[in-house]
């Protein structure tokens, strides 16, 4: 047996050593509850997440939007030209800890969304089996891994997420193994002067985690997601009260990110027109929660207040599929070539 010697009694050497962790546990917790306490007290002043900027900081970025004309795409039929040697840095996604950008880069993708066309799909083997996989959100994968999939490469989270992430971190942090979390939010909670609560979160949750691969979309690159979605649209996102939705950061991150991408559970942006479409839950893991067409009608018409404009970004995306190797699968679609030829702008910022 191996020698107590200098124990007071057995397992005396271990007794330290299980209260430094204890103490240890106790302070992740009350360090992540002060997060969360802290991040519930700013969403319940200000309503909820939009995505507002003030009127100060849009007289700022207006000067930088010089930069933001991407390039244009190849014709059609053409692939991507190859990669020079340090591609894949992204630009605009900067890491928490370190303000280093985002170096990443896949040949497929799969971009889960949060659907409930997903449930009872069995697509998750063929997800897992792709490249890099990307979620939103705070979207489990435990419990609906036959239809979503199990792994996951790169989370694109909102900043009024943030508190679900951390409720359910143990899951959605701690066993995202090698993933990467990029994190939007206005440019008032994501200031890095000490002012922008969000940032400041992050910042004390990937000291806490930092094996943690923590990014955040920097002030100029928000300026240039807003600059697209009116290039494409027409609309100035913030005279039509819009906010952009989760999905159009994913989609446009993706767009940079991977050579092709299969987007699983994206209806087409007709869909809710036909009086007989497929009535499923917003989310596949609230099944008991809102309609999904219902959801995506009451923001398209919304005109009080800020909204999302759902079946206008999807008319976006389908038009980027017309050009990009993009894919559409549960419900499985293609969208109809155009009868006039059209000038198209890569849709990357």
């Amino acid at each position: 047996m191996p020698s107590l010697a200098g124990s007071g009694r057995p397992g005396g050497r271990e007794a330290p050593k299980m209260k430094s962790l204890l103490r240890h546990g106790l302070a992740v917790c009350l360090a992540l509850t002060t997060m969360c306490t802290s991040l519930l007290l700013m969403y319940g002043g200000i309503g909820g997440g939009g995505h507002p900027e003030p009127r100060q900081q849009q007289q700022q970025q207006q000067q930088q939007q010089v930069a933001a004309v991407p390039s244009r795409p190849p014709g059609r039929g053409q692939q991507r030209p190859a990669l020079p040697v340090g591609a894949g840095l992204l630009e605009g996604y900067i890491s928490v800890l370190e303000h280093k950008p985002l170096k990443m880069h896949c040949k497929s993708c799969a971009l889960v969304t949060s659907s409930g066309h997903l449930l009872g799909s069995k697509q998750g083997d063929r997800i897992d089996e792709t490249e890099c996989v990307i979620r939103m959100n705070d979207a489990p994968t435990r419990g609906y891994g036959k239809d979503v999939g199990n792994k996951t490469s790169l989370r694109v989270i909102a900043h009024s997420s943030i508190q679900r992430i951390l409720r359910n971190r143990n899951e959605l942090l701690n066993m995202s193994h090698g993933a990467v979390f990029i994190f939007w939010g206005p440019s008032s909670y994501m200031r890095r002067d000490g002012k922008g609560l969000v940032y400041n979160n992050l910042q004390l949750m990937n000291q806490i985690l930092p094996q943690l691969k923590a990014y955040m979309i920097s002030r100029h690159k928000m300026l240039q997601f807003d600059d697209l979605f009116k290039r494409e649209t027409g609309k100035d996102r913030k005279i039509s009260n819009t906010w952009l939705s989760t999905g159009w950061f994913t989609m446009t991150i993706a767009l940079e990110l991977c050579d092709r991408i299969n987007v699983y559970g994206m209806v087409p942006p007709d869909f809710c027109r036909d009086p007989n479409h497929l009535s499923v839950p917003y989310h596949y893991y609230e099944p008991l929660g809102p309609d999904e067409c219902t959801m995506y009608i009451s923001h398209e018409r919304g005109r009080k207040g800020s909204h999302h404009r759902f079946i206008t970004e999807k008319r976006v995306f389908e038009n980027w599929a017309r050009t990009f190797n993009i894919h559409f699968f549960q419900p499985d679609w293609k969208p109809e070539p155009l009868t006039v030829n059209h000038p198209e702008i890569k849709p990357v910022v």
